[in-house]
């Protein structure tokens, strides 16, 4: 079983396996610097709490068929996750899974998993919405920089729209609420009062329960719909900011590689 390894011995291995387009790191020093964008985790950097193991995000270029993949390698527990949100619709369940085969040799005794897409935190409608406007291969290997640069703003002129969606739902959802379930409540206890002389007191206080039990549960829906909006547009918001941080990484490596043999 392989000992701890750090990012500079992990990046060797993968160059086995393909070309290495970018890196992300979360609380991991990475000496010498590779001639590839390097930027941090922005997605556990934003969540301010040190509960999150210090991690190494490569994009990874597939060899064969010059697929895209994330791998993020996590050196403490000796884990690899192979993460499809951030490469949706750039690579293939085949190539994956012939990558898990080759990273099993590369990293023996690591774990290998597989980390899809949430339904719940609307993973494929993040994913559809950013690569609308601006594809990850573009973003990692389009020699257009100022191309790329006019689709990202684009892609975060929609983030704003879906951000400012989110706040007014949240808003609407607070307004509402607080009048109109107390309301709700009240015109319940009156108008099943009236079926008393039909039922026992018991069922009716039950029936009560449930219909303001129902009304609670549909403004509660509504909040949640509120709060999930919110999130995506954060997490295309951040989508937005790192491929900004990968274009002005290229386009700072690209002037140190012209700077270099005037230098010389």
């Amino acid at each position: 079983m392989d000992g701890v390894i750090g990012p500079p011995a992990i990046l060797d291995r993968l160059r086995r396996l393909g070309a290495v387009l970018a890196i992300k790191l979360y609380r991991l020093p990475l000496e010498p610097a590779p001639l590839v964008p390097v930027l941090p985790c922005l997605d556990h950097e934003a969540m301010l709490h040190e509960g999150i193991d210090p991690h190494i995000a490569v994009y990874l270029e597939e060899r064969q068929t010059r697929e895209l993949h994330e791998l993020v390698f996590i050196p403490a527990r000796q884990r690899i996750e192979v993460d499809t949100v951030s490469t949706w619709g750039e690579s293939s369940d085949d190539t994956r899974r012939r990558l898990m085969t080759e990273l099993a040799v590369e990293f023996s005794g690591w774990r290998i998993t597989v980390s899809g897409p949430s339904w719940w935190r609307g993973d494929r409608r993040v994913a559809d919405a950013c690569r609308a406007q601006v594809l990850l291969r573009d973003v990692l290997l389009s020699p257009d920089i100022a191309d790329m640069n006019a689709r990202i703003n684009r892609l975060q002129a929609v983030g704003s729209l879906m951000e400012k969606q989110g706040r007014v739902a949240s808003w609407g959802v607070r307004t509402v609420t607080g009048p109109l379930l107390p309301a709700a409540a009240v015109l319940t206890y009156l108008a099943m009062g009236s079926l008393i002389p039909r039922f026992s007191d018991a069922a009716v206080t039950w029936l009560r329960y449930a219909v303001v039990g129902a009304v609670g549960a549909v403004f509660l829906y509504y909040g949640l719909k509120a709060v999930q909006l919110t999130e995506m547009s954060n997490r295309v918001w951040k989508r937005t900011a790192e491929y900004g941080l990968i274009l002005a990484e290229r386009k700072r490596l690209a002037a140190s590689s012209d700077a270099t043999p005037h230098a010389k």
